[in-house]
């Protein structure tokens, strides 16, 4: 995959998949729009292709960031648009990419390890290559990543993280699952791990195989997917949306499709986005087609779809914050990917509202924090155009993109900083810094 394009359950995976299409996005004529974020471009490892993928409380985004010669990844946290290397568990490459809710500096993740398989897992189409070594979920807790323990199988994935310091994620299990496609075999499982790590199972739907963890609030309610094994990428894995409260599975009202039905980020109201299909799904040769539409679900109102902007057919929504700001991407139109926030009832272009970096065009927008700090990935323009896939001459860099209001008004990065604040926090997240 290019910097993401779904591995197990949607979300941002997709992103990529859609980013790197042929689309030819042009820049847009905003220039007597007002602006209404401040948008940088933020460095890389030395690749050409990073992602933010989750923003901290601070504003500081968390995600992935490619080495040079773009054949591995890191995990990344930026601060003051310089990213620092996260590490691996021994592997080559390693990725923060779903939402990370925690203010004590706990940080989750999946990382390859040295070890070797005959399957490329979940992980594997997150990463730059398929490289069929082992995968696992870490959590970075005082300033140490930790691999995460497994259900008794080989691989593990970890994706959201609460302000508890609870993690989510899903894990194999030992048990050969029939609904697999061949190389996978075994069946993997929701998980829910405790601050001793230790994987608390969440189980799918009666009469599904498999099930994946993707986010969590403060509550204790777990969002994610129910299905069949498939090839552990989404798709049928995702025949159902679902949220587990108190540790048991409830289904999420979609829009009728047969898969893809992946539930992304819960704030801690308990209002979800993601995305799922919209019917019909299945092709003439019964294969199942990718054709999302982004949601919101309330309490008070149900589901909810936030379409597509104008002149696009698809929509993902990939974060919510607590103001019920959301933020994902727009696609399948002549202007390519695009990025959008969504706020009471309306999804705007953010292409459309920021001011800042002139040669960026913003793909798709995946974390947001409360204080409206929005973190995607963006592309470079080159003759007044997104050249993809990225390369040196024509980089996709991850972005932060800054509310213009009060000491915020232009400013792009959080430059203000402390140092000792940025020392600390660098050891709380576990960053040699004498290696960056």
């Amino acid at each position: 995959m290019q910097a993401k394009t779904w591995a197990h359950l949607a979300a941002v995976g997709l992103a990529a998949f859609v980013a790197t299409s042929p689309a030819i996005a042009q820049e847009p004529a905003n220039e007597a729009a007002t602006s209404h974020y401040y948008v940088t471009s933020l460095g890389s490892l030395g690749g050409s292709s990073s992602s933010g993928n989750a923003i901290t409380d601070f504003g500081w985004p968390l995600g992935n960031s490619n080495l040079a010669g773009d054949t591995e990844t890191h995990a990344a946290i930026w601060i003051g648009a310089r990213p620092f290397d996260l590490g691996t568990l021994g592997g080559p490459n390693s990725a923060v990419d779903w939402p990370v809710h925690n203010r004590q500096g706990v940080i989750a993740g999946f990382a390859e390890t040295s070890a070797m398989m005959n399957e490329n897992w979940s992980c594997a189409a997150f990463f730059p290559t398929a490289d069929q070594h082992v995968c696992l979920g870490f959590v970075i807790r005082d300033g140490q990543m930790k691999a995460l323990p497994t259900l008794g199988g080989t691989n593990g994935y970890a994706s959201g993280v609460n302000e508890l310091g609870e993690v989510v994620g899903w894990t194999e299990t030992a048990v050969q699952d029939p609904t697999c496609t061949p190389p996978q075999v075994f069946q993997f499982e929701a998980v829910k791990y405790g601050r001793d790590d230790q994987p608390q199972v969440l189980a799918p739907l009666p009469g599904d195989q498999d099930s994946a963890a993707t986010a969590l609030n403060v509550a204790g309610d777990v969002v994610g997917i129910s299905g069949e094994c498939n090839n552990a990428v989404g798709a049928l894995s995702a025949k159902h949306a679902i949220i587990w409260h108190n540790g048991k599975p409830s289904a999420l009202p979609m829009f009728g499709g047969s898969g893809w039905n992946t539930p992304t980020d819960i704030n801690e109201r308990g209002d979800i986005v993601g995305f799922a299909n919209l019917p019909p799904d299945i092709a003439a040769d019964g294969s199942l087609e990718f054709n999302p539409v982004a949601f919101i679900w309330t309490k008070e109102k149900g589901t909810q779809e936030i379409p597509p902007l104008p002149g696009d057919t698809n929509s993902i929504a990939y974060a919510i914050n607590n103001h019920g700001q959301v933020v994902g991407q727009s696609f399948g139109g002549p202007e390519g990917a695009r990025a959008f926030v969504w706020e009471n009832g309306k999804a705007t272009d953010l292409n459309a509202l920021v001011s800042g970096d002139a040669g960026v065009y913003l793909l798709y927008a995946e974390g947001i924090d409360d204080s409206g700090d929005i973190t995607g990935q963006a592309c470079t323009f080159v003759d007044n155009a997104c050249v993809l896939p990225p390369s040196p001459s024509s980089p996709t860099p991850s972005f932060l993109a800054v509310p213009q209001h009060g000491g915020y008004a232009g400013a792009g990065v959080h430059a203000s900083v402390p140092r000792e604040l940025v020392r600390r926090s660098l050891l709380r997240w576990g960053v040699d810094r004498t290696a960056q």
